[in-house]
């Protein structure tokens, strides 16, 4: 399924990689958190890092239309908002539990939507209930780049202008230093990816 999902990723985007490798643990549980462009940020990010994620996203998403089959194959996890439908939320969480306590790759994007104007939305403070159960390192991340594609909200509605920027879009994907659990709070880590995504959205 990640070999798919790379070979996907690279018929639609070039994509360059900024401190992935070197920051990404190549073993041990950890959590990725990553600003939220579009409707295939997770699976960008899979192509990108060597180990196998499970990215925690929206159930809405989740059940996508042709999207879903690769979600479900990733292994992705489901969720939605205490308001929406507490039991999934609070199945999200133990799940999440579970993969880091058997050393996985957890990834959040801490915003809990899609942006709509292609600046960085507030990190919500789920990020912090999840490091207080599992105190692991948190692994910034910035996509940039992705903002003007097909699958973001640009125009209000993504997926809309199939060829608004072509084939072989470029796109950044962007990793800093991992951050200690004892450390993190959502404030801090929507800054550094903040700091991360620079300019170029």
């Amino acid at each position: 399924m990640r070999i798919l999902i790379w070979i996907m990723v690279h018929i639609v985007y070039r994509v360059r990689l900024f401190g992935v490798a070197e920051n990404v643990p190549s073993s041990g549980a950890c959590v990725i958190v990553c600003n939220h462009v579009s409707f295939v940020d997770a699976l960008l990010i899979t192509a990108s890092v060597k180990r196998p994620i499970r990215f925690v996203m929206d159930h809405r998403i989740f059940k996508m239309p042709f999207v879903s089959l690769l979600f479900r194959g990733a292994k992705a996890i489901p969720i939605a908002s205490r308001k929406e439908n507490p039991e999934l939320m609070e199945k999200a969480f133990q799940t999440v539990r579970e993969c880091l306590a058997n050393g996985e790759v957890v990834g959040i994007f801490p915003e809990g939507k899609i942006t709509r104007t292609g600046d960085i939305n507030e990190f919500r403070p789920g990020i912090e209930r999840l490091i207080a159960e599992s105190p692991v390192p948190v692994v910034p991340m910035a996509l940039r780049g992705l903002w003007g594609s097909f699958f973001s909200r640009i125009d209000g509605h993504a997926m809309s202008h199939p060829f608004r920027r072509g084939m072989f879009s470029r796109v950044e994907l962007a990793a800093s230093m991992p951050v200690p659990a004892k450390e993190v709070t959502a404030k801090m880590l929507e800054e550094r990816v903040r700091i991360l995504r620079g300019q170029l959205q």
